[in-house]
């Protein structure tokens, strides 16, 4: 673990999540005094040039996003972090809400200040119920110290759908409505939550603010990749000696992952193929291990950054039959809204299980590449876009596992 460099996970195993004078003697809540004497403008000047971007999937710059809220007229907006962490093997968030909230909530008072936002949201995932009242008694205490001032803050626990991932449509799902994506434009930092300028940024996004504002941005866009600078916590599950979590700059090589930090292929076995990003990550090949973590460098290659989630398939996986268990449970997650993803993950589905069952043809990846491409640029929200992507790149770089299915 030589190479790993902790910002969000900072405190981990360093302070009482129960008790917040663990966190200020570990200098917590020096980002938000720093924040608040500063000038909202210069504040976001400095977010925008740490080059912050989003570590919950869609990696859009943090500054920018938080610029175009400041700048709407409202009466009211709103701070919102997105804590629906529904990815398989993903854990991170969970990491750093159970082991150091406080630092959650400091970058969320800070966008708030930066905004001018007075009403905080933490939509925690279903599963997670036994966060409320970790995240409930940090709230209760950062209240009593003072330090939240004129920012009131409270935690909504979502109904275990994945698709509220999707930023409006946990918007809609705080407004009591039935978790679905929204048409964009408008986006919302200019009309969110009830009609109101919203900022939505995940945990581990602003769980690095505190530390930015502190050190500044220029400490920060020197870290890793230059277009994806900082950090990212990764969680290594699958078929490698070493399951764990682990936080690294941005400029490492995947095949650093699975084989410094995971200490390569369990019982002797050889690599196959690693999802990285989620269940709607791509799945990558040994040819192409030595691409760099950072975001764009994944894109380049068909493959996500994502959540972060690692997994490793040794070379007795069935790849097809993985493929097929990914698109029943897209099947099952679409929100129905929009025609693309609602009829296309049944049908790719429907095509998956043929294959998988032995009676598919050439014939049927064709026609799954066909419908791939099109649900990635027709479907409303980002689960039906990214659905068809381990189907596609399976497809290209493991055409042989479909061709031994076929009759």
């Amino acid at each position: 673990m030589a190479e790993e460099m902790r910002i969000v996970l900072r405190n981990y195993g360093k302070v009482d999540p129960l008790n917040i004078d663990t966190y200020l003697a570990q200098g917590g809540y020096k980002g938000l005094e720093k924040a608040r004497s500063m000038g909202t403008a210069d504040l976001i000047a400095d977010v925008k040039k740490a080059n912050l971007r989003g570590r919950g999937g869609a990696g859009f710059n943090c500054g920018m996003k938080w610029s175009f809220a400041a700048s709407a007229q409202a009466d009211q907006k709103y701070v919102i972090c997105n804590a629906d962490e529904g990815e398989p093997g993903t854990y991170k968030d969970r990491l750093i809400m159970e082991n150091d909230p406080q630092t959650l909530i400091e970058g969320m008072a800070i966008c708030a200040y930066a905004i001018g936002a007075t009403k905080g949201f933490i939509y925690l995932r279903g599963e997670y119920p036994f966060l409320v009242d970790t995240l409930n008694t940090a709230i209760a205490q950062a209240k009593d110290k003072g330090l939240l001032k004129d920012f009131d803050l409270e935690v909504r626990s979502g109904a275990g759908a994945y698709v509220c991932g999707e930023e409006t449509a946990l918007i809609e799902s705080i407004e009591g409505k039935r978790g679905e994506p929204r048409f964009k434009p408008p986006f919302p930092p200019n009309i969110g939550l009830w009609g109101k300028p919203t900022i939505v940024n995940n945990v581990e996004t602003f769980a690095n603010v505190p530390v930015i504002v502190e050190k500044g941005g220029d400490w920060y866009a020197a870290i890793g990749d230059k277009a994806y600078p900082g950090t990212k916590v990764f969680t290594l599950t699958g078929d490698v000696n070493n399951r764990t979590f682990f936080e690294v700059p941005t400029n490492l090589t995947i095949r650093q992952l699975i084989y410094d930090f995971g200490g390569g292929i369990r019982d002797g076995k050889k690599f196959k193929a690693v999802q990285i990003g989620g269940t709607s990550g791509g799945f990558i090949p040994e040819s192409l291990l030595d691409t760099c973590i950072a975001f764009d460098s994944m894109s380049a290659i068909g493959a996500t950054l994502g959540s972060g989630a690692t997994f490793v398939m040794d070379e007795t996986r069935d790849i097809v039959d993985i493929i097929t268990r990914i698109a029943g449970f897209f099947e099952h997650e679409s929100c129905g809204k929009c025609a693309p993803c609602r009829e296309g993950t049944a049908r790719v589905a429907e095509l998956m299980e043929k294959i998988n069952e032995g009676h598919g043809s050439a014939k049927d990846t064709t026609l799954l590449n066909k419908l791939g491409t099109v649900m990635s640029y027709s479907c409303l929200c980002g689960l039906g876009q990214a659905a068809p992507a381990p189907v596609l790149t399976t497809i290209k770089h493991f055409e042989a596992d479909y061709a031994a299915k076929f009759k």
